[in-house]
């Protein structure tokens, strides 16, 4: 059976069903008032073929009415409601239960109620129209990608209402996917340009220099030896970038969050200070580190690579003779870590993308590294349940503020 003669079906019933209450409430009534079994008797003997003319009208009107509007299928109710009404007031005048003048004089009066309910029909019919009229004008323009379209309220009954505001909440929901799938598509198109510049520029170096050999431009062991470190610089540079590519691409929130790995601060600290020891050395500068009292606290061992990342671009940015500085303290169920630095610090215009991927304030993008340390450290900060905040002013250095929630940060037992 298909679904619209199921639905058909169903519709006869439903129409058998309340027409048979209605009789049979009908007859109760007329208990309750004191008509007696014989009239009461002939009472269900008019409402038997009542009920089926009901049915049958039910069904004619289901098939007549399939193509009707709204406010015809309004006014079609009232007339058939003051008909059945008229029809048995005819019924009573026959049976002489009711007299001729009677009759007459009610049924004037029930045409009076037929022409009031159209009238009332036509209004509620109108205002239904009009409130559909804005549902479809809405559903037609979102279908036509104005995703910025909206039902608002409609004043229209609780059904057209709720229908109004699920329109509403599925257009921002389709609005919010369709922005976030645009800002993909703008970061794929930044991630190729920006790799394919970044990869470019060491892959350029190492062919020319790859040529100059094998075709004996250079031959003595002096120029040899130092191409050979300008190859292995140019070899470490697309390396780490492929690295932190991967890495920035493989991290999962859910997974960081899950690890149970913990390490002391102080070796967290140890081995991040330790990877640019030797690079600060040679730029003369001053590392320091103050963890003021929170050596035993455990913490996530990425942390290493939060604080590296933010130590390699201090001591980037920080000229010769300059100072970088690693803070760390407990607070309370909070870790709180800092590195600042007395470079010449971070543009005001640069500041809210300093975390984006591929980001440097380097307009040329001649300088070491793709970008990648600062989004890197914001992701895994964030994954942790923590936040990364940038503060800086131009020619007064930069500071990195770390903020690590209790759930990544607990005590460990002084000397393990």
């Amino acid at each position: 059976m298909s679904e619209r003669g199921g639905s058909g079906i169903r519709t006869i019933g439903l129409v058998a069903i309340v027409a048979a209450a209605g009789a049979a409430g009908t007859v109760v009534v007329a208990a309750a008032l004191g008509v007696g079994s014989s009239e009461r008797t002939d009472l269900i003997a008019y409402l038997a073929p009542a009920v089926v003319v009901t049915v049958i009208a039910g069904t004619l009107a289901r098939v007549l009415l399939a193509r009707a509007s709204l406010g015809q299928r309004f006014v079609a109710v009232a007339l058939i409601a003051a008909g059945v009404a008229i029809a048995n007031i005819g019924v009573l005048s026959v049976r002489m239960t009711v007299s001729d003048h009677d009759a007459t004089l009610i049924s004037v009066l029930l045409l009076y109620s037929a022409a009031a309910g159209v009238a009332g029909a036509l209004v509620v019919a109108r205002s239904s129209a009009a409130a559909i009229e804005r549902l479809e004008r809405a559903a037609r323009r979102l279908g036509e990608g104005d995703l910025e379209t909206r039902v608002g309220p409609l004043d229209a009954g609780p059904e057209l209402d709720m229908l109004a505001s699920t329109i509403d909440d599925m257009a921002e929901r389709l609005e919010a996917s369709l922005s976030r799938e645009r800002e993909a598509e703008a970061m794929r198109r930044d991630l190729i340009t920006t790799v394919s510049h970044d990869l470019r520029t060491p892959l350029a170096s190492l062919r020319a220099m790859v040529e100059a050999i094998d075709e004996g431009v250079v031959a003595d062991p002096p120029s040899l030896q130092r191409y050979a470190e300008e190859m292995r610089r140019s070899v470490r540079q697309l390396s780490d970038m492929i690295d932190d590519l991967f890495e920035l691409t493989q991290l999962d929130a859910g997974a960081i969050e899950a690890e149970t790995a913990r390490a002391r601060l102080d070796e967290v600290v140890t081995t991040a200070v330790a990877a640019v020891g030797m690079t600060a050395a040679q730029k003369g500068l001053s590392l320091e580190t103050e963890i003021g009292g929170a050596e035993d606290v455990a913490c996530s061992p990425r942390i290493a690579r939060v604080l590296q990342n933010l130590l390699v671009n201090a001591v980037r940015h920080t000229p010769a003779d300059g100072t970088v500085r690693l803070e760390a303290s407990r607070r309370g169920e909070r870790l709180l870590l800092a590195v600042e630095d007395t470079g010449d610090g971070i543009a005001p215009e640069d500041l809210p993308r300093i975390f984006d991927p591929f980001f440097r304030g380097d307009p040329s993008r001649s300088g070491p590294g793709a970008g990648l340390g600062l989004a890197l450290a914001k992701r895994i900060v964030e994954a942790l349940g923590g936040r990364i905040e940038a503060q800086s002013s131009p020619t007064a250095g930069a500071r990195f503020a770390i903020d690590l929630p209790a759930s990544t940060v607990s005590e460990v037992v002084r000397g393990t």
